[in-house]
């Protein structure tokens, strides 16, 4: 009898704890995770035979076109390009559709050693006085080895001017990086311009920092680069930074290859700087710079926030390489010290979405924040707040290191929806009060969603609670 009246306590004891259990996993759960979910086997690079590292045919024929933004508003682009034998020219040919008149623009050119390597001649040419909402083509190069691109200009700036991001992070040169480029190129909704949110070409993931591998990656995403901007923040495969290997200059590959407009955004640093497009206001950061208190990219980003003006720029867009708020296993809360520091300020300023990389896979957060803790009052969850940015990781480009499928269980209330899957975005802005953002799966049909949201504008959407309010 006394056993049995054990045996039956434990059991009580057992539902209670298992009840207890069922409780705290229905209060602590978050949104959706996939069940989709591929296998993590490290990616497989493209062969150096691939048409899509060929080299331009012709002797010293311009190669690894890309371009971005060249000032503030939109009305400048940066056109990058090297030619592996000889400097050649460094003049910009250029003129607007349906127009016979012909302009030019004179550039730079330099080079760099990293190691046991010598790059080639690397030009940069800034295009200035463009005109809005134009197609311009132009060329590089001399003789039989001139090629020839074009880009379209942004509309100018304004609060209701529709405009399509695409968002791409974490690429590297795999076959599911030409996955993922393709699918981008491919989806029915057209993005015009590609925020890119670091990690290039895994160089260094290669013997020595092999940089023979940026110039294969160059060739490999001309083929988009060349046509619209890039809007690139640095990742921790940037870095570059090798002392076994006498390399201890930070970032050097990145920025001799990649220029950027930072001295219009009145930034000290390629690495962190500020444009207009259209409707919108990109801030980029940098995850690997000093950024704790009276750091520059602190006392930049301090005097940048208050300087947007939402009634001209609305949506108010910050990218950087590592997430905030993730909830996967690999680099778990590896941002958390940039949260601490900078949160507050997002939240104040009502940035509408912060795109990250670095954990490769794909999460969209709540709008949640984190910023009443104080280390003795407690309060140290993420609550609910509708001032807070959509936190979007998009880390999924398709690199030769392969799918980040670990992630915390149970899913945190701060997670919305997860997938270990490679892929691409959408940011797609419709006016001042609208965007909608999609994730598309390589995987799936070009014009199929994998996960979607309806962005309400941050700050408008409180001139609407106010007007309805007053009704």
């Amino acid at each position: 009898m006394g056993l049995k009246w054990k045996s039956d306590k434990h059991i009580n004891i057992i539902v209670v704890i298992f009840g207890v259990l069922g409780l705290m996993a229905e209060v602590c759960n978050g949104g959706i995770t996939s069940n989709y979910v591929r296998n993590d086997d490290l990616g497989r690079d493209m062969p150096l035979d691939s048409d899509v590292f060929r080299v331009p045919p012709g002797y010293n024929a311009p190669q690894q076109v890309h371009i971005t933004q060249g000032d503030h508003v939109g009305k400048g682009v940066i056109v990058s390009w090297i030619t592996p034998d000889e400097p050649g020219s460094s003049t910009v040919v250029y003129w607007a559709e349906n127009s016979e008149v012909k302009h030019s623009a004179q550039g730079i050119i330099l080079t760099y050693k990293y190691f046991n390597y010598t790059s080639g001649f690397i030009h940069h040419c800034t295009i200035h006085n463009l005109e809005f909402d134009t197609k311009y083509y132009y060329e590089v190069g001399i003789g039989n080895t001139t090629r020839q691109f074009w880009f379209t200009t942004p509309p100018s700036v304004g609060p209701d001017v529709p405009y399509t991001f695409g968002v791409i992070g974490d690429l590297g040169q795999t076959h599911d990086s030409n996955r993922t480029l393709t699918h981008y190129e491919l989806n029915p909704a057209k993005g015009q311009t590609v925020l890119f949110v670091g990690d290039l070409s895994y160089a260094d993931d290669y013997p020595f920092h092999d940089n023979a591998r940026w110039d294969t990656w160059g060739r490999f995403v001309e083929r988009n680069a060349a046509y619209q901007p890039w809007i690139t923040t640095v990742g921790n495969h940037e870095i570059d930074f090798a002392p076994h290997l006498n390399e201890t200059k930070p970032f050097k590959p990145y920025t001799n290859r990649y220029h950027v407009p930072y001295k219009a955004a009145h930034s000290t640093s390629p690495l962190w700087y500020s444009i207009k497009r259209a409707s919108a206001y990109i801030i980029v950061l940098s995850s690997y710079s000093a950024y704790g208190k009276y750091t520059p990219q602190y006392k930049w980003l301090e005097k940048e926030l208050p300087k947007v003006n939402r009634t001209e720029t609305p949506w108010l867009i910050v990218i950087m390489h590592c997430p905030l708020y993730s909830s996967y296993v690999h680099h778990y809360m590896e941002g958390e010290t940039m949260r601490v520091m900078y949160e507050k300020w997002l939240v104040e300023h009502k940035v509408d979405v912060v795109f990250s990389g670095h954990v490769h896979a794909y999460e969209r957060s709540e709008r949640v924040s984190n910023i009443a803790y104080n280390i003795v009052n407690g309060l140290c969850n993420p609550i609910s707040d509708q001032s807070a940015p959509v936190y979007i990781t998009i880390g999924d480009g398709g690199n030769l290191e392969g799918l980040v499928t670990e992630m915390t269980e149970p899913q945190p209330s701060y997670s919305a929806y997860r997938e270990a899957s490679f892929g691409h975005g959408i940011f797609d802005i419709k006016n001042r009060t609208h965007a909608y953002f999609s994730w598309h799966r390589n995987q799936d049909g070009y014009a199929v969603e994998a996960d979607s949201l309806w962005f309400h504008n941050r700050y408008w959407k409180r001139f609407q609670e106010s007007s309805v309010a007053a009704l």
